[in-house]
Formats: structure tokens, sequence, C-alpha cells
């Protein structure tokens, strides 16, 4: 109960109305009650009542008509008044199709003779747009027009280009001030949107480079601080956008760019870097996050720019790097935060329409699926529409390349799937992936973009907790392990996931996927222990050389599977976190990327390069459908700790007919019988040849411990 209302009254359907009235009033007891407007003056009868704890809960019908946004008041038989506050209504399908707007012109749009700010704000009694000088800090309120469908609007002359802005929404007999969730651009910390012409941020855009399928992508996951942050990064703008674009060393030395360039590295993944909450964007050294704190989704996050407080420099640095990837031979992917926001209560969304914008249990409290107190409800329309919309701008806008939703469960596949149909009327090449956790959220099981579902979504990828878990042991029990660790009983499930995890089970049940670009193939990411960290504790009886030889034959089951390669930055040489498991908001001296290990580890470095270009060199280890693996993918005959494979007939492919890989997980070498050859040997343990190959006359071959063995027929 708020303020000095003697019981709460609430619209929770378009014509029913919810009386919660303490038993400290009357006993709880109200005979009836009337609503009253300048249009209406009726009498509800009541049709059911609940005792709850302390309140008793009442609901009638309404018959004359109700307009949501306008002033209602309820009397009852006493002759108490309180005011009609707008309540569960606004999470029905009645109420989603009457204020639909499926326009796109929401926020502060530019035209050739004025600026044109628009607000979806359907509940609300009155709106003020709060204007605020950038220099002087002179403020002007202006009051804005409602139009159809609960949009209100307000025209401005193009003199105000640069102003601060938020708006004052009146609704429920309050007054919250809040920012545009459509802002594209905003003042340090995101305390106000600014008006800016995007064409004055204006970046010329390099040619993206080639791509063809899905499965052709080497994706690299990096944090825009780790990257360059630590000391011997040897670049200047350390933890800044920019600084991603700098390059020091020498060959077989570099570090930055040039670094990922010698890799062979398609595709670089971002950690989020809209706008977020966490880090003090005017001091960043002071606090550190990963960006998972989702404020402004529209707009670039101000701790890696060089100038926070000028709101077009991020802008113009984030388009300077995508630019500047694109030319070098990279794409862009971007980790996107769509299911929940950094504080539900102070978010723009609850501020401008409360309650609509987030998922609510059966008993009307937010649910909590995510685990950080809210989920956002992306199937109700203009929940929806806002995260669609966000997608195309930055596709529009920023030229990305590819999105990585984080839990990407809490949405549903509605969303999920017209995401997809409008990106491919855009560039089909661009990349949709996610976390398909299943999270305790209320929505259908059926209608949850997770990965028991993935077989509605076959143009959506999926981190592949299966790959993850067969390989390396469970994420969530550092000490258990998996195939490369030593566990020979996760064999079967490793085959099935090198597969793509397209192939049916041999209880005829259904496979995980329906084509391999569904699969994101990894076994370390910023999420959870590195994998170095993990099998310090999984395997730490071992000494480091035999932990290094099973981390790497990790990394190269990741590189030579179907499906999508996925590699977190420094696991080709041995990130540690120093056994920190969660380290989203850990200092530098955790996170950062530590060049030094890549000096010292460079042989492993060269040699997961090498990985790279086999798997680059040869379509057959990127089959891009399901049938094509079903035809020329199969498993041999080997010992307990070996797991071998044929890639028959793929010659269409490249420039071998037949290749075969075994992965040797054992601490003894073990002999294997090879169909008929001879055989020439591409990769043997650490070795790797690129001409004068040796051969193999013999029907059989030892497969060294802890090792790959690559071998092909021409």
């Amino acid at each position: 109960m708020t303020g000095d209302n003697k019981f709460q009254a609430y619209l929770d359907q378009i014509d029913r109305i919810t009386l919660l009235v303490p038993t400290s009033y009357h006993e709880g007891q109200i005979d009836f009650f009337v609503i009253k407007s300048a249009q209406i003056h009726e009498t509800i009868s009541i049709e059911n009542v609940h005792e709850l704890e302390g309140f008793i809960k009442y609901e009638g019908k309404v018959e004359d008509s109700i307009e949501i946004g306008h002033s209602y008041v309820i009397c009852d038989n006493y002759g108490e008044k309180v005011p009609l506050q707008v309540g569960a209504v606004i999470r029905t399908k009645e109420f989603d199709e009457r204020f639909y707007y499926n326009q796109n012109d929401l926020g502060a749009a530019f035209y050739s003779d004025h600026i044109m700010i628009k607000v979806w704000a359907p509940t609300a009694s009155a709106v003020v747009l709060k204007l605020i000088h950038a220099n002087s800090g002179e403020e002007e309120l202006y009051v804005m027009t409602r139009q159809r469908k609960g949009v209100w609007e307000k025209e401005l002359s193009l003199d105000k280009e640069g102003y601060y802005y938020r708006f004052l929404i009146d609704v429920n007999g309050r007054t919250n001030e809040a920012v545009d969730p459509y802002a594209v651009a905003a003042t340090a910390n995101s305390e106000y949107g600014v008006l800016i012409n995007l064409h004055t941020a204006y970046v010329h855009l390099h040619e993206k480079p080639p791509f063809l399928q899905s499965t052709d992508a080497v994706i690299y996951e990096m944090h825009v601080r780790d990257f360059s942050v630590h000391p011997s990064s040897g670049v200047e703008k350390k933890g800044t956008y920019l600084a991603v674009t700098e390059s020091s060393g020498q060959p077989g030395k570099t570090t930055g760019l040039h670094y990922l360039k010698e890799l062979g590295v398609t595709h670089l993944e971002f950690l989020p870097i809209n706008d977020f909450g966490g880090v003090d964007e005017l001091n960043p050294q002071a606090s550190y996050n990963w960006g998972y704190n989702p404020l402004l989704f529209n707009v670039p996050e101000g701790s890696y720019s060089a100038d926070p407080s000028n709101p077009a420099t991020r802008i113009v640095e984030v388009k300077q790097l995508i630019s500047t990837l694109h030319q070098q031979g990279f794409r862009v992917i971007i980790d996107v935060v769509y299911n929940h926001v950094f504080v539900r209560e102070e978010s723009p969304f609850e501020k401008i329409v409360p309650g609509y914008y987030f998922r609510h249990d059966e008993f009307g409290m937010p649910s909590n699926g995510t685990g950080v107190g809210n989920d956002f409800a992306s199937e109700r329309k203009m929940a929806q529409k806002f995260i669609i919309d966000s997608v195309l701008f930055w596709i529009k806008e920023y030229d990305v390349d590819g999105f990585r939703f984080d839990l990407m469960g809490i949405l549903d596949i509605e969303t999920m799937k017209i995401i997809r149909e409008k990106i491919n009327e855009i560039d089909s090449t661009i990349l949709v992936f996610g976390e398909g956790w299943d999270l305790n959220t209320p929505l259908p099981h059926n209608q949850k973009a997770i990965m028991a579902n993935a077989r509605q979504t076959p143009q959506i990828g999926y981190f592949n907790d299966r790959f993850r878990d067969s390989v390396k042991g469970s994420t969530f029990d550092v000490h258990e392990k998996g195939f490369i660790s030593g566990n020979i009983h996760q064999k079967e499930a490793v085959q099935s996931v090198i597969a793509g995890s397209i192939l049916d089970k041999e209880d005829n049940s259904p496979a995980l996927f329906i084509n391999p670009a569904q699969s994101i193939n990894y076994v370390e990411s910023h999420d959870n222990h590195t994998l170095w960290d993990k099998l310090t504790n999984s395997n730490g009886d071992e000494d480091e050389d035999t932990r290094r030889s099973r981390h790497r034959l990790a990394t190269a089951i990741v590189l030579l599977s179907q499906g999508i390669p996925f590699l977190h930055s420094g696991q080709e040489f041995y990130r540690t976190k120093k056994g920190v498991e969660n380290s989203y908001n850990s200092p530098d001296d955790i996170n950062a990327l530590d060049w030094n290990r890549r000096m010292e580890f460079s042989a492993d470095v060269n040699w997961v390069q090498e990985l790279i270009r086999i798997r680059k060199q040869h379509g057959a280890f990127r089959l891009g459908d399901a049938s094509a693996i079903r035809q020329h993918v199969s498993f041999l005959n080997t010992p307990q700790s070996v797991i071998g494979y044929c890639l028959s007939n793929v010659v269409a492919y490249g420039p071998w007919k037949n290749i075969i890989v075994f992965f040797n997980q054992g601490l003894m070498e073990e002999k294997v019988v090879l169909p008929e050859g001879p055989w020439k040997i591409a990769l043997d343990h650490c070795k790797v040849y690129k001409s004068g190959y040796p051969t193999i006359e013999d029907n059989a071959i030892n497969v060294p411990k802890l090792s790959v063995l690559i071998l092909f027929q021409t």
C-alpha cells in the first residue's frame, strides 16, 4: 500500500477491475464500488472475492469502455476515492493488439527541417519532453502530444541537435523520469539520451570479407578491455575500442590485431559493447565488468572510449573499429543481452510502461529465470519489436556481421525466427546463435528458444554444451573429467558431437540438430573456468606438460569437428584466470589477456594456427549440411582411448580425397588399423607437414599418447 489511499484499484483486464482492500479498513468489507470519469459513472457489481493475508481482493466487470491513458476514480460504498491504476491488463493479448505500433520511427528521428521525438507510453496520462543544453545546462520542457497506439510525439527545430533529453512520464498517479530506450547516443554513465544526427558520426565502411557458409566461420571470443589492457600487450590505447586495431611485435611474436591475422580466425566476437552498468565511464580503471548489465541497448559503451564525455566519439570509434576489422579480413559478432536489464526498477522500460516489458509469475511477482531479478518479455509485441529494431539498427548503422544472444533460452522462438527472417532480407551470411539453456521463466516450454527446440530454428546456432561437457567434463564440477582428461566413457558422446550432433542416436531418438551450422563447438568461453584452470583441478596430479597435451587435444577436437568452432581468446596459449570461476567483475590482473603467455607458448600458438589453416584448406572439415555429413563421415574401430573418424570421397571439397583423424586421449601410444593405403601424414602430434608428407605403406600406425594424427589420400 502506498500513499494515503485506503485501498488500491487496478485495471487487470480490458473490462475488469480488481480492488485490494486491507482488513484494517472496515475489516476489508466493501459492498460495491463505482468507477467515475468525465465520460462514465458506473456501479461495478462484485463478481469474485478472495481472502489474502491482510487483504481482501474484489473483482468486478465494467460494462462501459475503459480508455487506457485516461484518468478514472474508484469510489467505494463508504465514499472513499482512489485513482484507478493500470494493472495486469498490460500483460494481456487484448492490450498488445490494441496498442501495437508497427512503425519504425520511435526515438529521435532527424529530417531535413525538423527533429521528431516519439515514445511509446500507452498507459501514461501525460508525457513531457525534458531538454538540457549541453553547455549551459539550461532546461526546457515540452508537452508531448498523444497519437495513435499510445505513441507520444514532439516536433523540434534542428537547432536542438546536441541537446540532452529525457521523458517525464505521468503514469498510475506518479511521475517517472526516464531516458529514451531507443536513444542512440548518451551522456557519460547513461544519465541522458542525446539528440544526435548519426550522419554527423559518419565513417566510411570498408567492404566486409567474403563468407559463403556458416560452418566456414572460426569464432574468436574477446573482451575489448581484456584484449589490450595487460602491460605486455604492446599497444598504446590500452582497454579501448581503438586498441583492438593496434599491433605490436615482429612476425611470430606479434600481439594485437596482427596476431589475430596470423592466427587465422574469421570472426571476432566481442562481449557486450552496448551501454552497460557496473563501470564508471569517467573512471573506467576503478572497476571492471564483462558487460552483462545492459542499460541502453543502442548506445555504445563509454568506458572503452577515448572520450566518454563526448557522445559522438564512442559512436565513431565503434564504426572505425568494425570498418578496420573488415578491411583486415575479419567479420564482427557482438554479444547482445536482450534477456534482461541491469536493474528492472530503474530501467527506462519499467519507468515508461510499468509492468509491461518484464515477465511476472503466477503471483504477479517479477520472474527470475535469468538469475538477475528480471526476465524480458520478448513474447509481447512491443518488447519483441524493440529487440528486432535494435538488432537491425546494429546491422544498418554499425555493419555488424553476427549476434551472439546471451541466455537466448529466455527469449521466445517466434521472436528469434522473425529476427532471422529480417536479417536474411539484409544479408543471410550474418550469423545468429546463442545460449539455448532451458531456464525457469514463465514461458511454455515449446515456445522457448532453447536447444531442445533447435529443430524449429534451423538457421540459428546454439552453444553445444554436450560438446563442451563430453570433451572436457562438467563445467559445474571442476573435478569431473571428460574425454580429453581421461574419461573413456565419453567416447561415444564425443563421436556424436564431432559429427555435428546431427546423427540420430542408436535408440532412434532424434538428433540434437538438423544441420551442423546449429552446433557452436567449444570447450571454453568467458563463463566459468578456463580450460587450463579446469584441468588444474580435474588433472592436478599430472605434470604441466601432460595437461598442456590434454588442452591441445581439446582445442584440436573443437577445430576439427563438424559445426562452427568457437575459441575463447587466449585458449591457444592456455589462458588462466588464476582459478577464478566467475570473473565478471574481477580486476584486470585476473581478466587481462596475458601476452607473455603468447610468447612463452608460441610453438603451441603456431600449432593451433596450423589446425585452423588445415580446417580452412579443406571443406570436408566444415560440411554445410546434414546429408553431406551422413554421406562422408564415418568412425573407425579403434582402441577405447582413441577416436578415429574418416572423411571419405571428399575431393570435391578440397585437395584431399580421403582424410582420417585420430584423437588419442590415453597415456600410451595406441596401434590403430587403417583402411587400404597408402596414406600420407599431414599432422603428427605437434609436427605439421606442408609438403614432403611422410607416407604410411602399412595398414596400421601407432598414434602417440595424448595426440592428434591427421592422414590423407589424394
